[in-house]
Parts: C-alpha cells; sequence; structure tokens
C-alpha cells in the first residue's frame, strides 16, 4: 500500500472541507458561522491524519525476537491486531500494535513505548489541558475550558483523576530540573507560603479534628459563614531560586514601560516543592536542604520572602539556627527587617531582632509591672505645639520608670483630625 493510500481517509475529509467552504452553503453563512463549521470539521481533519498515522506504523512494526519483560520473562509468541483506544484532543482514535505473549503472562505491547501512550484512555494532551486548567480554577470550569479547546468532552470525575496522575509527578519533575549553584553576585532567594483548605473530617489532623468535633454548626448539610473554622488544614508551598539584584529608584518601578527604566530582576533555575500532608516545618526544611546544595559554603546573601504568617517567620529563623547560621534577611508584606548579609562564620555579629511596625529597635527596658505596654495609645498621634512645625513633632516622653532614651520614629505620624490649621 502506497502513502497516498494509507492517508486516505484523511485526504477525502480535507476534500471535503474544502469543498464545503467553496460552494453555495458557506456562501452564505457569517464569519462566526464559518469559524464554527471550520473549528469542527478542521478538527476531523487532524483526528484523521493522526488515524491515519498510526496505521501506517502499525503496518510498518516488525516483529522482535527475544521480547522479555521487567518480570524477567520471555515473551516468545507475537500476535497481532491488538488495539486500544486513544483521546486526543483531536478525538478519539485507535492504536493497532503487535502483542507479545506467553502463558500465565501479561501481554507486552512494545509499540506502546515507542508511542510513549498513557496506561489508560487520555493523552498526554489532554492530560497537560486538565493539570493547567485545574490549577486555574475548579474542576467544573477545567472541564468546560478542556470542552471549548478540544474536540473531546471529559467529564469532571475524569479531570478529577487527571489532575490528581499530574500531581504525583510533582516531587520527581523538580528532583530532575536542572538547577545549578547560585553564581557570583546573585542572591539566594527562599520563599514559603500556606493555604487553608477545607478537608472532610477524616482528611483533617487530630488537634483540628478534635476542635471540630467539639463545635456546633446551624446546618447539617454545609457549613454556614463564618463556621469554617477548625475545618481546614493547611497546605505549605516553598520555593527556592536566584537572582540578581538590580538596584530600582522607585521612578524606575513606576515606569510605564517608555524605554528608559531598568527591568525588574528576574528569577532564575525555580525550584518548588508542596505539601498537604506534610506540615510547615517540613517543607520548610526542605526548601533549606535545596538553598543549601545550591550555596553550600554560604557564599551568597539568602533572603527569605513569606507574608506576615508568625509561624512560617518561627519557622525560617528556627531552621536557619538549626543549621548553625545567623537567619537569613526576612521581608514581608507588611514589614521588612534583615537578620543577616551573607551567610556568615562564627565571627559575624548578631542578627538584629525584628522590630516592631512604625518603630526602631526599642532603646530601653521598661517594667512590665507599671505598665503593660510601649508606646502608650497617646503617642500614636503626637500632640503638636501652637509654635511647632511638621518637621519638629516629637512623640510622648516614656515613662519614668524606662530609660530616658527616647524612641525614634521611622515613619512620620498623620496629621491631627483638624489638619495643618489645628496648629494655632
Amino acid at each position: 500500500m502506497t502513502i497516498v493510500e494509507h492517508f486516505a481517509a484523511s485526504t477525502s475529509a480535507f476534500e471535503a472541507l474544502v469543498g464545503f467552504f467553496a460552494g453555495p452553503d458557506a456562501a452564505s453563512l457569517t464569519h462566526a458561522e464559518l469559524e464554527m463549521r471550520l473549528k469542527a470539521d478542521g478538527f476531523e481533519v487532524l483526528r484523521c491524519v493522526l488515524q491515519d498515522h498510526l496505521d501506517l506504523r502499525a503496518a510498518r512494526e516488525e516483529r522482535l525476537e527475544g521480547v522479555v519483560g521487567a518480570d524477567g520473562v520471555s515473551r516468545g509468541y507475537a500476535e497481532g491486531g491488538h488495539q486500544r483506544p486513544l483521546a486526543t484532543i483531536f478525538g478519539q482514535v485507535r492504536v493497532d500494535r503487535v502483542a507479545y505473549r506467553r502463558k500465565k503472562a501479561t501481554n507486552l505491547h512494545p509499540a506502546d513505548a515507542a508511542l510513549n501512550l498513557p496506561e489508560d484512555l487520555h493523552s498526554h494532551g489532554l492530560r497537560e489541558m486538565a493539570a493547567v486548567e485545574c490549577a486555574r480554577g475548579s474542576f467544573e470550569e477545567a472541564k468546560a475550558a478542556i470542552d471549548r479547546a478540544g474536540a473531546t468532552s471529559v467529564a469532571k470525575r475524569q479531570v478529577e483523576n487527571l489532575a490528581r496522575a499530574a500531581a504525583v509527578d510533582f516531587e520527581a519533575y523538580y528532583d530532575q530540573a536542572e538547577r545549578p549553584a547560585a553564581a557570583e553576585g546573585e542572591v539566594m532567594v527562599i520563599s514559603a507560603d500556606g493555604k487553608g483548605i477545607v478537608m472532610r473530617p477524616e482528611g483533617l489532623r487530630a488537634p483540628t479534628a478534635a476542635a471540630a468535633a467539639r463545635s456546633r454548626t446551624k446546618l447539617k448539610g454545609r457549613l454556614s459563614k463564618g463556621e469554617k473554622a477548625n475545618r481546614k488544614r493547611m497546605a505549605e508551598v516553598g520555593a527556592v531560586y536566584t537572582v540578581t539584584p538590580v538596584p530600582r529608584t522607585p521612578a524606575d518601578v513606576m515606569a510605564r514601560g517608555d524605554g528608559r527604566s531598568k527591568d525588574a530582576p528576574k528569577a532564575g533555575h525555580k525550584w518548588l516543592t508542596a505539601s498537604v500532608a506534610d506540615d510547615a516545618a517540613s517543607v520548610i526544611a526542605r526548601v533549606f536542604d535545596e538553598a543549601g546544595r545550591r550555596d553550600p559554603g554560604g557564599d551568597h546573601e539568602w533572603v527569605a520572602l513569606v507574608d506576615g504568617n508568625r509561624h512560617q517567620i518561627d519557622r525560617i529563623h528556627a531552621e536557619a539556627a538549626a543549621r548553625a547560621s545567623t537567619s537569613p534577611s526576612s521581608s514581608t508584606g507588611s514589614t521588612s527587617w534583615s537578620t543577616c548579609g551573607p551567610r556568615p562564620g562564627a565571627s559575624s555579629p548578631k542578627a538584629t531582632p525584628r522590630p516592631r511596625t512604625g518603630w526602631g529597635p526599642r532603646p530601653w527596658t521598661c517594667s512590665p509591672a507599671r505598665h503593660r505596654s510601649w508606646p502608650p495609645p497617646s503617642a500614636a498621634r503626637p500632640p503638636l505645639l501652637a509654635s511647632a512645625t511638621p518637621s519638629a513633632r516629637t512623640p510622648t516622653p516614656a515613662p519614668t520608670t524606662c530609660s530616658p532614651s527616647p524612641p525614634t520614629w521611622t515613619t512620620r505620624p498623620p496629621w491631627p483630625r483638624g489638619g495643618r490649621s489645628a496648629r494655632g
């Protein structure tokens, strides 16, 4: 059989498509109707091309001698005509291949390995679409997106199974990815974040499940507003990457791409890990393992990016202390502080403790028996004297039980409610 004869079905489908668009029926359609017709018939043409190609490979498949499986058993009998379905983004096709058999042993199909076919129905193209769309939204939205983009309709339960199957390769993918050591001048960045996920009762950790058992809900079928406490499990995500610092001014950051601003720093060689089964301490420990592998000598500056989650910040400091290094520079969405530069040795200075928002390090030690906190509420908005200028404003003095060193403002306090005219 010639190549033309092998691709007769796809050639016929293409000629039918061209004939329709060249005929009078297509001349009366709008452009939107033409698009929909071309999408449907075009997918069918592509499906026929793929089917014809698979049939051609089946016709050219050569018989092999001495096919041995992973169980060490040789399959000496070859039998052709074994078919299996394959759902692709163009539609469903069938794959014909030779089966190598032996009594009381499973069949082997070398052609499946040559095509890298999945074990079940759906192709890798559909699996990729399911993984991408499930990461963007719900399973229902992912199913709708797959139905719109391809010629194969996938049920919602199948979409869930495809997403679950893709997730098992998460760790293996990043273990095999190239992750070179940090280059000179680069900064080692580690990051962690968590997301609470509402779980079924059997999926909760023991303390959370015990707290949920003690609570009472208004409805039996679902949780009402504000009743999701003690119903969630924290999923932790960690990342490690390197970046070359790019000093930029506020004008560079706010520039609108006029060509004169500096490009933002680019993250390189990103590595990710995530788990809903392991706790935050385990995930952050793996993050430090990866960062230490890239910078074993501690020659680069380390920076930790986290949000205001106090537990994550504590775990990062604890992990850094357990590895005999000062804590890395930490940055959060609400405040920033630096606890070290490059990872130093034993002669490095001690890390500076985290300051309170709006204040520098506490310059005095107060007696807890005389007052509960400092600054007092009146210091939140220092009073202005009639002769004072905006730059001459001073905070309320410290209590007499504290050392006389005054606090240092790091940000200008707001004006009084009366505005500038309230000064006099």
